[in-house]
């Protein structure tokens, strides 16, 4: 038997081959480990970490239950954990006990069982194929699989072979092109009938929610008949936790979608939640094969796998030879791809951990990532993902989207793209879920940045790889079998791949370094600072858009307190400057880059132009395939190069016009530089680039989805900050004040509101604290806080931070005293998991914290005793930088102090929100910060008393509620 590890903190459960249960320090296991051999884990990369250990290569020697589940049972997600696996696989919880290292080989037997019981089906055979691939690939797992099977290589010649069985792509069903749907017609949806369908959705035994029909109800209203064309439908509800709203809207939605034979477009900012209303469609269709006929989950290309690159990446693995962690992980997506409801490899039925077992390339790798899908040139055309999806939305009644999809699509179908409608399906009815997040979604849909990684990805599309060993496909790669020897096609492509290489070419963060270090004044008496290495000749060949950053990136140095770019340790996460009054040659430099760009952007309209010349002069010729790869071609070069290429043109153009501060009335837009450290750049590498945002991103939000559309329904539990409760007129502000965030105000009509009371009684069920006595800007202090209440609650504590690196200041302080009290502790940013596999384990693992940011403030659904308090670090502020400088001066309305307690408030809420889920919930909200204004009391829920306190008094108040709560009693709070 194999020695088993549970990693924690500090601490590890070690069970020997002896069979002997110990408890030892981390460091002993790590050397204890050395002498046994591989242990059975659960999250190899994890363990090593806590063990202190490097990175454990892959294939990795030890044998991952993970990895074993993920082969079994392919499909399932699982919280990474000895106790969410042995949740999943069905173990009793006086089995589970405190999950030891002893438990790992019951649920290794119980896979091994599992495995067996699949030996004489189709799932067996192509297990034993596979298991035969990844074991020549040095799997650990690879032995006990094959025995297990009864295989052994080779397989006999009628049996599936192992480079046919992680080939998937081959037996995956084919889609069929259906005939397009009709306009929908524009029957009601009346109250009563809304009402009704809730009913039935509900049934006779569902718990009765006050205000769920009263929801249903008004929504309703959304799927009236549109009177006037641009002139929707626009109603804003909001829905306290535990309204019911998912349900409240889906009864009209889906019964406006029956009568009218169209789609209804459900919108939600987060992934999470878009599972969550799927999971909850079950209600309206329990049946999964019709609910899948009529829902349908939509997300960006970039999110699917991509049978090419998969195809792609197995012959590259394929052709290394001996130990391969390549083809264990291809292997392993070969089997969860051949039964995924959707492809979906972020946030879907492939386990969030899968990318942390094997590394986040890996997903990158076989995900259209790069934007170089060719469309009907695809061998696997009728089988890709995506495309089923597609096709799928187009006739279904519900669609899940989220905001940046769903804007982005309006946003062409707005500008006029005639192949639009092929692929976006564009709806008349919308439901934007999440609504407190419309104003960002559409900051970032609308929004333009020309930077060094902008331009050089941009490069990279245009013109492949040059030179790198890299998959990466140019446009001429993907475009050579449509153009070849028609000269009006291929004098266009040729110019576009001329005018491409005034982007930044290969290594163009590096060459930025240097100048950056070159150009930088020496101390006095020091010698002036010189390039790390000497210019190669594609440094000294004058390129444009390399200029222009350079001379952003010394205007954005000169102008801020920034530290010295030759020593990155002393340079600040990001920084920032206006872009006006201009620093000398940047408006020269933009100018020439303009003219650059230009030159791209006529052969790109002429390549497209030409393309659709051919498809109307050989309309009678072409088969459909040919002309949905020119439509998909068209429209991809639309998206992803030319709105690009015209957006930095607009932007350089306007570069010239100097705002001198005298001008009336507010600017349309917001330009300012950036510079900042991105993923994958070295130390010392900055990226750089010119941002430009609108002012009022709701003003495009209106224009070109809410106006052309029938009917919207934005919804949250937080739409309005309602400061002095009770004042007829501050709730008439806070209604003008959603109106603005979510564009309702840019509208014709005003919009129906409605505003639907929790149904919990935060009087007794919740406890806020502001704690007094701990100082803001110290660690230490910080970090024994956390410990302090944490450990009171026993655990089921959220910790919230409004800065990444005080999360992992007060993680280090915080992790090993919790693991010795038997509470474990997990931490965005710190663990290396992503956040629905951290919340997975936080719901499972009863007593667990977790710390996290924003991600975790208004995206975590724990229901039940597994959070039961939630401490935020510090008021969550606005960012001060200089779009929020910009919008609190032009957006305030003259109160530019409210314009940011408002956003605070509204943030307090969302935090507030995760604590009360459900009526058995009880649980309190603490606010570290002594300096939070009494003004901003008002966020938490009427009849939660804020409670002043020093920590001591606040820890002993807090037990004294926990305890009462889990003795079934209320405690009645003092009197404020």
């Amino acid at each position: 038997m194999p020695p088993a590890l549970v990693a924690r903190h500090g601490t590890c459960s070690l069970l020997t081959s002896d069979g002997e249960l110990l408890a030892v320090p981390g460091e002993e296991a790590a050397r204890m480990l050395r002498d046994m051999p591989p242990p059975l884990v659960i999250h190899a990369p994890l363990t090593a970490r806590r063990l202190g250990l490097p990175p454990q290569p892959q294939p990795t020697a030890w044998l991952d239950l993970l990895e074993l589940f993920l082969f079994t049972m392919p499909g399932r997600t699982v919280p990474p954990t000895a106790r969410g696996l042995a949740l999943a696989l069905g173990l009793d919880a006086a089995r589970i006990g405190k999950a030891e290292a002893d438990l790992l080989p019951d649920l290794t037997d119980i896979l091994l069982d599992h495995i067996a019981a699949l030996r004489p089906t189709p799932a067996g055979e192509e297990m034993a194929a596979l298991a035969v691939r990844m074991d020549h690939a040095g799997w650990a797992w690879g032995p006990s699989v094959l025995a297990t099977l009864g295989a052994a290589h080779p397989l006999p010649a009628e049996s599936l072979q192992p480079g046919d069985a992680i080939r998937v792509w081959r037996r995956l069903p084919k889609w069929e092109e259906t005939a397009p749907r009709p306009a929908p017609s524009s029957l009601p949806v009346s109250v009563a009938d809304a009402r009704r369908r809730l009913a039935e959705m509900l049934g006779t035994q569902a718990e009765s929610r006050a205000g769920q029909a009263d929801f249903a109800g008004a929504a309703s209203a959304a799927f009236a008949p549109r009177l006037t064309r641009g002139d929707p439908h626009m109603v804003l509800a909001e829905a306290g936790t535990g309204t019911g709203k998912t349900l409240g809207y889906v009864a009209p939605a889906s019964l406006w979608a029956e009568r009218n034979g169209g789609s209804v477009w459900i919108s939600t900012y987060t992934r999470h939640l878009q599972r969550q209303i799927e999971g909850e469609l079950a209600r309206l269709h329990p049946d999964p094969a019709i609910r899948r006929q009529h829902v349908v989950l939509r997300k960006g290309r970039e999110n699917y796998l991509c049978l090419l690159n998969m195809e792609e990446a197995v012959n590259v693995a394929g052709n290394r030879g001996g130990p391969s962690g390549g083809i264990v992980a291809l292997s392993l997506l070969a089997r969860w791809a051949g039964v995924t409801a959707d492809g979906d490899l972020m946030g879907g039925d492939l386990p969030g951990w899968f990318g942390d077992l094997f590394g986040r390339g890996t997903l990158a790798g076989v995900a259209d990532r790069r934007g170089e899908c060719i469309h009907g040139a695809c061998p696997h055309y009728q089988r890709c993902f995506v495309e089923h999806s597609i096709r799928r939305a187009r006739q279904a009644d519900l669609v899940i989207a989220n905001h940046a999809l769903v804007m982005t699509q309006a946003a062409w179908h707005a500008m006029g793209d005639d192949t639009a409608s092929d692929e976006d399906n564009i709806p008349t009815r919308y439901v934007f879920d999440e609504g407190h997040h419309v104003m960002d979604a559409a900051d970032s849909a609308f929004s333009v940045e020309l930077s060094g990684l902008e331009a050089a990805e941009l490069r990279r599309w245009l013109l492949g790889a040059e030179g790198a060993r890299s998959r990466a496909r140019g446009l001429k790669r993907r475009l050579d079998d449509l153009v070849v020897g028609d000269a009006r096609l291929e004098s266009p492509l040729d110019a576009v791949l001329q005018a491409a290489h005034a982007l930044p070419a290969p290594g163009w963060s590096g060459r930025l370094a240097n100048m950056l270090r070159a150009s930088m004044p020496s101390p006095p008496g020091e010698a002036a600072p010189t390039a790390e290495a000497p210019p190669t000749p594609r440094d000294t060949l004058p390129n444009p858009c390399e200029q222009f950053l350079h001379l952003l990136a010394c205007q954005v140095l000169a102008r801020s307190r920034a530290g010295d770019p030759a020593q990155p340790h002393t340079m600040p996460g990001a920084i920032e400057c206006d872009l006006h009054p201009l620093a000398e040659n940047v408006s020269p430099a933009a100018n020439t880059l303009a003219r650059a760009l230009d030159r791209l952007s006529v052969a790109l309209r002429t390549l497209i132009d030409r393309l659709l010349e051919r498809l109307d002069d050989e309309s009678g010729d072409l088969d459909p395939a040919t002309r949905e790869r020119i439509e998909a071609a068209v429209r991809t070069m639309r998206r992803r190069a030319l709105s690009r290429v015209d957006g930095w043109s607009a932007m350089l153009r306007a570069i010239g016009e100097v705002r001198d501060g005298t001008s009336l009335g507010a600017p349309q837009y917001v330009d300012f530089i950036r510079m900042d450290r991105r993923e994958g750049q070295r130390p010392g590498e900055q990226d750089v680039g010119l941002h430009r945002h609108w002012l009022d991103p709701t003003i495009p939000f209106a224009t070109v989805l809410a106006a052309p559309a029938h009917g919207v329904l934005i919804t949250s539990a937080t739409l309005r900050d309602e400061n002095a409760k009770g004042d007829p007129e501050e709730a008439e502000r806070a209604w003008e004040a959603a109106e603005a965030r979510t564009g309702a105000s840019h509208l014709p009509s005003p919009a129906l509101r409605a505003a639907l009371a929790s149904p919990f009684d935060y009087r007794h069920q919740s406890r806020a604290f502001v704690v007094t006595d701990v100082a803001h800007d110290d660690i230490g202090a910080l970090a024994a806080a956390y410990r302090t209440l944490f450990l009171t609650a026993g655990g089921g504590g959220l910790g919230l931070f409004t800065a990444i690196s005080r999360l992992r200041a007060v993680h280090r302080r915080l992790s090993q005293p919790l693991e010795e009290a038997g509470i474990p502790l997990y931490a965005q940013h710190v663990d290396g998991m992503d956040n629905a596999t951290l919340v997975d384990i936080f719901r499972s693992e009863e007593n667990s914290c977790l710390l996290g940011t924003d991600a975790m403030r208004d995206g975590v659904d724990v229901p039940g005793n597994a959070l039961r308090l939630v401490v935020f670090e510090r008021v969550p502020w606005p960012r001060p930088d200089i779009l929020h400088r910009e919008r609190r001066t032009h957006l305030s309305h003259g109160a530019p102090g409210e314009y940011d307690d408002r956003i605070a408030r509204l943030r307090l809420r969302q935090a507030f929100g995760r604590l009360i889920r459900s009526t058995g919930d009880r649980g309190a909200f603490v606010l570290l910060d002594r300096r939070a204004p009494s003004r901003l009391m008002s966020a938490f829920p009427d009849g939660v008393a804020v409670h002043r306190a020093g920590l001591a008094e606040t820890a002993r108040e807090l037990q004294a509620f926990l305890r009462a709560s889990a003795d079934g009693e209320h405690t009645m709070p003092p009197a404020p």
